[in-house]
């Protein structure tokens, strides 16, 4: 290939699994990490928003997830996530609740409503302190260890909790190999775990967006969007950073301001005190017949 082209970045990872042309590389993707078996396994999806390169030829880095549906109905969506942050799980379970939701209307009942399997492969840690690299979110009873149903299917791969110099036990480590070592690797030279049909497919799909000048002028555009946007994200929080100094600068001068006034007010009192004690002394004195004159 002519250049590096990494699978995580949205335009690529759109094409790989959400095109129309690769729809059996999103079938084997999804069998692979939900781990469908025997009759559960997918046939045949419907890609419900398929690849659109217009859709990345603007000047925002919108979100990009691909959703599909199976030949029994049940929902899928699949979301590359390069940045975390704190509302992400909120973020993510409110996209299976948009989808969940969507399947029925008020003429329709509950009956009709299928699982929606979610999945989120993310490039940073969103689980800083454990190990694992591929979660599976559900709606669980933990203490009775009993499950209120299998409609809801989160899972999320951290990619950077995977190993990819491990030996690969399965399809779905296959998959999270390919995400992380393809860039790095030559069609015609590729290692043995990527010599299996489904990953030479999807690096086919890398070789296109390497030596296609249209589709790599859209990759080189979208990893431009994404630099500016931390670019931005870095201001902003340098901004932050100061205003923040600013604000505890602010408070340390407010707090010294406010004893000075504290030590001026306290002082003053001390003064009226001492003040009244006198004329109490002196008064006190005369009535006694006492000559005060030098006093006063």
């Amino acid at each position: 290939m002519i250049h590096k082209i990494d699978p995580i970045v949205d335009c690529v990872f759109k094409a790989l699994l959400g095109s129309e042309r690769n729809k059996n590389l999103l079938i084997h993707f999804l069998n692979a990490v939900i781990g469908f078996e025997g009759d559960d396994i997918i046939t045949d999806v419907v890609i419900l928003n398929p690849y659109n390169e217009r859709e990345f030829i603007d000047d925002k880095l919108s979100i990009v997830d691909i959703k599909a549906k199976s030949q029994n109905d049940f929902k899928y969506q699949v979301e590359i996530q390069l940045a975390v942050y704190p509302a992400l799980p909120s973020r993510i379970i409110y996209n299976w609740c948009t989808i969940y939701h969507s399947q029925i209307n008020k003429k329709e009942d509950y009956a009709q409503l299928k699982p929606v399997y979610s999945i989120w492969i993310i490039d940073t840690p969103l689980f800083k302190d454990i190990d694992t690299y591929h979660f599976k979110f559900g709606l669980n009873d933990l203490t009775n260890k009993i499950s209120l149903s299998n409609q809801l299917s989160i899972q999320i791969l951290q990619l950077s909790n995977f190993d990819e110099n491990k030996s690969i036990c399965n399809e779905a480590e296959r998959w999270l190999y390919f995400f992380k070592q393809a860039a790095n690797k030559d069609i015609d030279n590729l290692p043995d775990i990527l010599k299996t049909e489904e990953m030479i497919q999807a690096m086919e799909t890398l070789k296109d967006f390497s030596e296609n000048q249209r589709n790599y002028l859209l990759y080189q555009s979208r990893i431009d969007k994404e630099l500016e946007l931390n670019t931005f994200k870095r201001m902003v929080r340098e901004a932050e950073i100061q205003l923040a100094i600013q604000k505890e600068k602010l408070a340390i001068e407010q707090e010294k301001l406010a004893i000075e006034r504290q030590q001026r007010e306290h002082e003053k009192l001390e003064k009226e005190k001492a003040l009244r004690e006198k004329e109490l002394y002196l008064k006190i004195l005369k009535e006694k017949g006492i000559d005060v004159g030098d006093l006063e």
